[in-house]
């Protein structure tokens, strides 16, 4: 591994890296790109706050000692280049020399140290730097971080939005002790990365404008990035189709991608989103109950039309999930699935001891969280009533009560998002781990346990051989697909929109917009 890491950085320069930008000709400097957010960002700070609304601006205020190309394979970025030891046991980060923060103050290890240990202690991802215990720094250009065992998802932990570089100066002046809570995460925030913050207001936008000296020379080639704070789909496609809005990404609503295909000026792509790893399944509580029940929860399966959610909820937008990795990964593993057979599903629901009686075999409840896939809960409802099982829909008043619900296992099923990101020890393993079990929300919510699922899991976390790793992660998509804690249904259809005869290398690597845009220009 050693050898190939070396390889593999040496081989490409800093200043020519290529980062999943699609590059065309000659890049332009200057101008502004308008650009949208769909929600409110609590915090720009992407150090102790996921989220693909926070991952955006905190991408180009803080820089990553990596970034990533469109293959999946690392670049260097803060770091200049980088080794993993035979043993897997220490990660030396070589920084650039001429890093600066926003404020003037040289970037040096002292910060990678500072920042390895506020993510651990803040960030919502824990299993990201869990084996991390200590970070040496021997000079101030050179930072080893030491771990308690192989960490092969690092890497990609070291990209992205996943570990910004935050100034100790600031957040470790020991003032304010609750980095969280740091009124400079929001306003006067000291970053590292191409852009520094002009503005974020609250509701409106989040203004950004080039910093000057960048580490990569001629970078950014913007002046400024304007992120309109738009919440409503329908007012963004407007914006979109009358020229208003340059860019946007993350974009899901079906009709509104349809709409917005139609419109000659602009480039609609699905790509750009395979790290995020956005995955929409229908969650069976596994604990008690008709759904501890395997013969039960495949009986589900084989009563739930998914071409019927392909093609007439999504629209042909999204693309077919068969595991809990998405499509998109080097680690996917496609499944046979179910397709629809109510005959099985009525036999396996036989089998199990659930005869029809008076019309219904059994009756179970259905949970959402969010308006957006009330469709989708719906339509199971009348699916599942084909097979005689009454579903009641229970729609949540706000996003934290079903979080509540689904962290303490009150629910029979649920529909439910689920994003990647990146590797699958930092986004798939919290869904199957037995040890994660009833941990919150976007834990193991489905109460689900098998020995050799946390084998194989915990196998994974710790080869260096991506061919064995592969393997591993083969066989334990093939068992959750067989046991269906969770019945995989498609890709969340995130698109990027951009308006083709003005945007140069838009942002559609793996990261989508959740990586620095300082390639971006406009033509």
């Amino acid at each position: 591994m050693k050898r190939l890491m070396k390889s593999l950085v040496m081989a490409t320069a800093l200043t020519a890296s290529f980062t999943g930008f699609s590059q065309a000709e000659e890049p332009k400097a200057g101008g502004t790109l308008v650009t949208v957010l769909g929600s409110n960002p609590r915090n720009l700070n992407s150090s102790v706050q996921s989220g693909i609304v926070t991952g955006f601006p905190g991408a180009q205020l803080f820089a990553s000692p990596l970034r990533y190309d469109n293959d999946w394979t690392p670049q260097p970025y803060l770091a200049e280049s980088w080794d993993v030891s035979e043993d897997g046991l220490t990660v030396t980060l070589n920084l650039v020399k001429n890093a600066k923060f926003h404020d003037g103050t040289p970037i040096t290890s002292e910060d990678i140290a500072f920042s390895v240990d506020v993510i651990k202690a803040n960030h919502p991802f824990k299993s990201m730097f869990a084996p991390v215990e200590s970070v040496d720094t021997p000079d101030a250009h050179t930072a080893v971080l030491n771990l308690s065992k192989p960490h092969p998802a690092i890497l990609l932990a070291m990209s992205g939005q996943l570990m910004s570089i935050i100034p100790k100066h600031i957040y470790g002046d020991g003032e304010i002790t609750d980095v969280k809570a740091h009124p400079r995460n929001n306003e006067n925030v000291v970053g590292s990365g191409p852009f520094k913050l002009t503005e974020f207001k609250n509701g409106e936008h989040v203004i950004l404008e080039r910093f000057d000296d960048f580490f990569i020379e001629g970078r950014p080639y913007l002046d400024k990035v304007v992120m309109r704070i738009i919440t409503d789909p329908a007012a963004r496609a407007i914006a979109y189709e009358n020229g208003e809005l340059h860019m946007g990404a993350f974009e899901s609503l079906p009709r509104i991608i349809n709409r917005l295909k139609k419109v000659d000026s602009l480039t609609v792509t699905p790509n750009g989103y395979g790290a995020i790893g956005p995955i929409s399944w229908l969650a069976m509580n596994t604990a008690d109950g008709p759904l501890s029940d395997v013969r039960v929860r495949k009986a589900i399966a084989y009563a739930v039309d998914k071409d019927f959610i392909h093609k007439a909820l999504m629209q042909g937008t999204a693309a077919d999930s068969t595991t809990g990795i998405h499509p998109d990964s080097p680690f996917y593993a496609e499944q046979e699935g179910y397709a629809l057979d109510l005959e099985k599903s009525a036999a396996l629901l036989d089998e199990a001891g659930f005869p029809v009686k008076d019309g219904s075999r059994m009756s179970l409840t259905i949970d959402f969280g969010w308006p957006g896939v009330k469709a989708e809960v719906e339509y199971v409802k009348a699916a599942l009533k084909k097979v005689d099982i009454d579903v009641e829909v229970r729609a949540s008043a706000d996003f934290p009560t079903w979080a509540k619900k689904m962290g303490s296992g009150d629910f029979d099923m649920s529909w439910d998002t689920v994003f990647n990101w990146g590797d699958p020890v930092i986004g798939v393993h919290r869904t199957y781990d037995s040890t994660n079990i009833l941990k919150g929300v976007w834990s193991n919510t489905q109460s689900y346990s098998n020995a050799r699922v946390d084998e194989l899991m915990a196998m994974a976390a710790v080869e260096a051989d991506p061919a064995k790793r592969t393997a591993l992660y083969a066989e334990f998509q093939q068992i959750i697909a067989d046991e269906v804690p969770v019945y995989h249904v498609n890709t969340v259809p995130y698109h990027t929109i951009y308006n083709t005869a003005k945007i140069g290398n838009p942002p559609i690597g793996i990261w989508g917009t959740s990586t620095p845009i300082d390639q971006l220009y406009l033509k």
